[in-house]
């Protein structure tokens, strides 16, 4: 009998006996299907796990998806972004929850089609730990891997080329931050790693600092979609400069979408009374005191503010203008 070969799994040093790479994974009582492998800095496709072997001293790293409906019947308001067509413009994040049930039920009060997910390490620790893929099903709901926490274009760009390893999704949310203080993104990684994705087929959907120039080269560089912060992510302050989100709607060619600073309903409405194609949330409705109810709310404001947008508003005048006619007073 060989050896046991030394090996770094998602961290950590393990002593296996496993000749192949499909062998570790079901020795770590995991499931090929649900995860993606990154041997020695490189992707290993699935279909070839059971071929790889192992070598003393290999590094992997094994990941999955975690939590980083009752949809509008009969409307014809519908939106698309690369090719695919959606009716709610409502999308959800599915971290801060306290359980995968409570996020799953706040997906379906919000109606969305859509939610975003991190992808992260395997806890090759407990293999038997509940995974998101057990309480969202993908094929019922349109998963939006992201990059959150990726402070670099390479980290990014690994993140989603596993990301498509584990699930075959090229419809992906890039995020490349600067700083951990603001959570601002970081528009020169965000530009190189757009270009790069796109050129690997990616179809990147791109969180943006709130300027209609850096959003148009967004949209030059490859990006199916902008999505401008409308304020710090998880602040919930609320959209603060509504002036160049109106600005990058009317340059765009691409789907507008609100991302991150929304912290209640109002918010949501006026991102869609602006014309934004849709808004995406996840802390305001995740730390609601009640997260369904919330989400409900959500759907609502989001299909209000719609409306309302399509509406067109009243013209705003400096001075009063009487409801009633003048004409016939007593």
């Amino acid at each position: 009998m060989a050896a046991p070969l030394t090996l770094t799994v998602n961290g950590e040093t393990r002593r296996s006996s496993a000749p192949t790479i499909a062998a570790l994974v079901r020795e770590l009582d995991l499931t090929p299907e649900k995860v993606a492998v990154e041997r020695n800095g490189e992707i290993v496709p699935r279909s070839t796990l059971a071929d790889t072997a192992l070598a003393d001293g290999d590094v992997l790293e094994i990941v999955h998806f975690v939590g980083g409906g009752d949809h509008a019947a009969g409307s014809d308001d519908t939106w698309t972004v690369a090719g695919r067509t959606f009716r709610s413009r409502l999308i959800v994040g599915t971290g801060k929850y306290k359980d995968f049930a409570q996020n799953a039920a706040a997906l379906e009060a919000s109606g969305a089609e859509i939610v975003t997910v991190a992808v992260r390490r395997v806890n090759v620790s407990d293999p038997k730990a509940p995974m998101l893929t057990d309480f969202i099903d993908p094929k019922k709901v349109t998963y939006l891997p992201n990059t959150a926490g990726c402070f670099t274009a390479e980290e990014a760009i690994r993140t989603l080329r596993l990301a498509r390893e584990a699930g075959g999704w090229d419809l992906v949310k890039l995020e490349v931050l600067g700083e951990a203080r603001t959570l601002y993104p970081d528009m020169r990684e965000t530009l190189r790693a757009t270009e790069t994705l796109a050129s690997e087929g990616f179809l990147p959907m791109v969180y943006c600092v709130d300027d209609p120039i850096a959003a148009k080269q967004l949209e030059d560089a490859g990006a199916v979609a902008v999505m401008p912060l409308g304020a710090p992510i998880g602040s919930g302050l609320g959209i603060q400069n509504r002036v160049t989100i109106r600005l990058i709607v009317e340059g765009a060619s691409v789907p507008v979408l609100v991302d991150a600073g929304v912290g209640t309903a109002s918010d949501a409405a006026v991102a869609m009374e602006l014309g934004c194609d849709g808004v995406l949330m996840n802390t305001a409705i995740a730390e609601a005191k009640d997260p369904i109810r919330m989400a409900r709310a959500m759907k609502l404001a989001v299909e209000a503010g719609r409306g309302a947008y399509l509406s067109g508003r009243m013209a705003i005048r400096k001075y009063a203008d009487p409801s009633s006619p003048l004409a016939g007073l007593i």
